[in-house]
Order: structure tokens, then sequence, then C-alpha cells
């Protein structure tokens, strides 16, 4: 039954909507080759990734500014290519740390989205940077009505201000509003919150020994395995 209180869906993106470890890895593999370098490309974009949330922790804790994501991904970069023992010119490390951008979406995440717009406005609610999740929707055909996420509110999820600067701009009150993520503890602090919530189930977002997010772990309004799944839920 459609949820007739809902007004807007806001997203999480790397994950949820996203598969970044597929797609990073993709474009690892192909630089490596080109390079000349023995790597994995699968282990490189785990190892990017793992620098994420730390990361973003100075800025949560506000022992330092905001900085786009697209900054602090260029350091972590930095230190993965030296970690690999290898190397970048400043262009194609450039270019290399815009992948983030060019991110291919779940087989079901376009026709979920497409068939939910028609009723909701869709946003994304990400820690990525306002251009990147631009660029990542033109390259990836997400339909998205707006960008909100850790840009607008300088900050990063799941700090509360991230989702109620999302709220305030959108005009809703959070009950109106279903946060929808692939990860428990997103849903969680959007909870936390009076948000609603929906959980979509990506159990190889870390590859196929993922031991992490493989379940709902509580009692989210909405448990669905993919996108389109929401959408009939929601009466889309």
């Amino acid at each position: 039954m459609a949820d007739q209180e809902v007004k807007a869906l806001v997203f999480d993106v790397f994950g949820t909507v996203v598969d970044w470890r597929t797609s990073v890895a993709a474009e690892v593999d192909a630089l490596a080759a080109e390079k000349g370098w023995s790597l994995d490309g699968t282990e490189f974009a785990m190892r990017w990734r793992a620098k994420y949330f730390p990361s973003m922790l100075p800025v949560r804790r506000g022992e330092a500014p905001y900085r786009r994501l697209d900054d602090l991904h260029r350091e972590s970069l930095r230190a993965v290519l030296t970690e690999f023992g290898v190397s970048l010119d400043e262009a194609e490390l450039e270019h290399l740390n815009k992948v983030w951008h060019r991110l291919h979406p779940w087989p079901d995440s376009v026709p979920g989205l497409t068939r939910l717009k028609k009723k909701f406005i869709l946003a994304t609610m990400s820690n990525g940077n306002v251009s990147l999740m631009v660029n990542m929707a033109k390259f990836a055909g997400l339909p998205w009505d707006m960008i909100l996420g850790a840009e607008p509110a300088r900050n990063y999820k799941p700090e509360p201000v991230v989702y109620l600067t999302g709220a305030d701009w959108l005009d809703l009150d959070p009950s109106q509003i279903l946060m929808t993520a692939a990860h428990n503890g997103d849903l969680q602090a959007a909870r936390d919150l009076g948000f609603k919530t929906a959980f979509i189930l990506r159990p190889t977002e870390y590859g196929p020994t993922q031991d992490k997010d493989n379940k709902a772990e509580s009692d989210w309004e909405y448990i669905t395995e993919s996108m389109e799944e929401l959408a009939d839920k929601l009466g889309a």
C-alpha cells in the first residue's frame, strides 16, 4: 500500500543506487593494464573506499572545516597509490579521482527511480558533493529532482544536520520523507530524527563475502530487495 504521508524520497547513493566497487575496479584495472602495473583493481577500490569514513571524521567532529568529498577522495587516492607503489601525474590522478563521478547504477535503479519520480520528489541524501552527484546523474541516467546531503549541510552523514538540512530545503517535515538506503546505520540516524525509512538489500556491495548490511536489522517501514520492489510497495 502506498504511504499517503510520504511526499519525497531521499537516497543514499554509494552502494544503494550505484555499484561503486565494480565501477571503480574496472577503471583501475584498465589503467593498470595501460600502465603495466601489477595490481588488482578490486583490491585497490576496496582500500580506497576503506579511507572514506575516516577521512570525514575531522569534519564530523568539528575539528576541521567542511571540505568536498572530491578533495577527501583525492587525498585518499594519493595514499592508496603510495601503498601500491605506483604513481600518476596530476592530470591522470585527477581523472582517476573523478571515477566517483562515473559510477554505474545497479540494474534496477534507473527503472525503479523512474517509476518513483512520477509520484514523489526524489533527492540524493549522500556524502558526495554537488558536482559529483550531478555528474554521476548525467553519466548513469539518475532522475533526481534535487541534490541534497553533505555539501548543502557543510557536514557529513550520519550527523543530524545533514538529514535535517535536506528536510528544510524540501520544506517538509521529516515524517513526510522516506530515507532510502542499503545501510542500516544510515537509516537509524534518519529514523532518530523522525524520517520514515526504506531498506534496499545490496548483498554484493562489498563483494561476494560481504559481512555487513546483509539484512534489515530493524523494523524499517519498507524492506525490499530492489528499487522496483520499493516502487511496487509505494504504488508507483
